[in-house]
């Protein structure tokens, strides 16, 4: 009988959604949920919902050029699973949720470029793991976000894309390398999108651009089908509007599971597997929670890009401990997120073997050179002036350089370390700003400031989360976005977003940008409009095709 009574209830939603002429959908700030709450009562199509997203595509990204291409197959993908729903055929947690994906994830139906004018050409002949996974729970993907070229850096500038902007203050970066994506979803281009993290990648762009995102555990998803820069630092995840969508959205992305191509995977330990990271949010509270705040992972100099965030993560304290929060101090002199990097980043090492062996995999067909020294000497590709050393380096380094075992037992030593000062001062995680000063200008030399090296390399999780807003000037009406990193140890992903939640329901911070508020008209698309990045924008200091 229930099952009878649920088929009933679907084909009344089917019978009012056939019917549906014209959409109620608000695409400004939607989540996940709202999404679905319109689409079950009737309200909208999935055919609406995206023509939503590429009206406001159309419409808004001129300003902010956060889209290398859209997915042709789109509109047609969502017809037809309007024609499922009508059948009563829903399935997924992600039905008819519209996504970016950061354009370094292999897709079998788009190009994946990097960002880069050498890889324009190269085209994958099956999705990357993640990708399958999102696109089976449901999700539709509208197309691929601009980056940091490859995701070398943070200013999210490439040959391909051009220059990304940041939609709360047009004159700064949006942060990097996913800033494509966060500067969309920022801009309610797409519910929430994906991202990758070397050092900074999910983080930066969420601070930047007030969102939420989760660098999981290395190895909690399989990075197999993503452009590589290292595997001991590589890991991927979401970026979204709200601590909900990012947990269901790594709950999808974390089902891959075991995977052989990427042995991290073999690491997760049976109780992460098959977690939905959506059940326990609110069932906490902030109350006795013990967090860690890294003194060394702040700029105290007094200065207009620093001192806002000082000001923002010292009233975010304040508020924690109102709401029950223990902070714990922490002076140790190891944390100086400068010196871990110039000590024990192994990018320089890894990046050349790990991107010959994903340019010569089989299934990378098109157009697209076979090994990462052929890229670079190609002039078709863009690599910021601070980058040079480490580009023209990783060109002749490799993982059998002599120096290679000494950095990763500094790493391993560093992991240890971790481990030691939360053990010692019984620690549920550690919070700081996620980068000391307000995010840089366009044309700045490079990202500067930022305190993600520390998750990088010992493989921690991170959940980001937005503080505050600088005051507000001209070219930011509402203020420039302040972003706060919460880091747990290995696995405990359901713990930090549970920490996340509490301060996301306490503080309320996020905003949407002034140039995303208005209502934009929804056109009658009888295709999927073709989108040209803007490259005419890049900074001169950025010269294309140098090194």
């Amino acid at each position: 009988m229930r099952y009878s009574i649920l088929n009933l209830s679907l084909l009344l939603r089917a019978a009012l959604f056939a019917n549906c002429q014209s959409t109620s959908f608000d695409p400004r700030e939607a989540t996940i949920e709202t999404v679905h709450n319109d689409i079950y009562l009737g309200l909208t199509t999935c055919r609406q919902v995206v023509s939503s997203y590429l009206s406001r595509i159309q419409a808004l990204n001129s300003q902010i050029n956060t889209i290398i291409t859209l997915n042709p197959n789109v509109l047609s993908t969502a017809d037809a699973m309007d024609a499922a729903f009508a059948a009563g055929n829903v399935t997924g947690s992600l039905f008819c949720i519209p996504i970016l994906l950061k354009d370094n994830y292999d897709t079998s139906d788009m190009n994946t470029t990097g960002g880069c004018l050498d890889l324009s050409g190269s085209q994958p002949s099956v999705d990357a793991p993640a990708v399958t996974a999102l696109r089976q729970a449901g999700a539709l993907v509208l197309g691929k976000s601009n980056l940091h070229e490859l995701a070398l850096e943070g200013i999210s500038v490439s040959s391909l894309g051009g220059q990304t902007i940041n939609p709360y203050d047009h004159t700064r970066t949006p942060g990097g390398s996913s800033g494509g994506t966060g500067a969309a979803v920022a801009a309610s281009l797409a519910v929430f999108g994906t991202g990758t993290d070397t050092v900074n990648s999910l983080r930066s762009p969420a601070s930047a651009n007030g969102l939420f995102s989760v660098r999981p555990t290395r190895g909690l998803i399989t990075r197999t089908g993503i452009i590589p820069i290292s595997y001991t630092q590589d890991v991927i995840g979401p970026i979204g509007r709200s601590v909900r969508d990012i947990a269901t959205a790594l709950t999808v992305m974390a089902s891959t599971g075991y995977d052989p191509g990427d042995n991290a995977t073999a690491l997760v330990p049976a109780s992460s597997r098959g977690v939905d990271y959506s059940l326990s949010l609110g069932s906490g509270s902030l109350q006795g929670v013990r967090l860690g705040l890294l003194s060394g992972f702040f700029n105290q100099t007094s200065s207009n890009e620093t001192t806002p965030v000082n000001m923002v993560i010292n009233a975010m304290v304040t508020k924690l401990q109102s709401a029950g929060a223990i902070i714990v101090p922490i002076n140790e002199t190891i944390y100086n997120a400068t010196a871990i990097s110039n000590s024990f980043d192994v990018q320089r090492f890894e990046y050349r073997e790990d991107m010959n062996s994903y340019l010569q995999r089989p299934s990378l067909q098109g157009t697209h050179p076979t090994t990462l020294n052929q890229l670079y000497n190609s002039s078709k590709f863009l690599v910021i002036p601070s980058q040079y050393e480490y580009v023209t380096t990783s060109l002749v380094s490799s993982t059998g350089n002599a120096t290679y075992n000494t950095v990763q037992r500094g790493i391993q030593n560093l992991t240890l370390a971790l481990q030691e000062t939360f053990t010692s001062n019984n620690l549920d995680a550690i919070i700081y700003p996620e980068q000391k000063n307000l995010v840089v200008k366009i044309g700045s030399p490079s990202q500067s400031g930022r305190n993600g090296i520390l998750a990088a390399l010992t493989g921690s999780p991170v959940v980001t989360v937005p503080a505050g807003f600088s005051p507000a000037t001209t070219d930011a009406p509402v203020g420039v976005p302040i972003g706060m990193e919460i880091l747990g140890m290995p696995w405990m992903e359901e713990m930090l977003f549970g920490v996340a939640y509490e301060i996301e329901q306490l503080t309320h911070v996020r905003r949407a940008p002034v140039m995303a508020r208005g209502v934009v008209e929804v056109m009658n698309f009888t295709s999927v409009p073709i989108v040209v990045p803007d490259t005419a924008n890049i900074p001169k200091a950025y010269p294309v095709g140098v090194l």
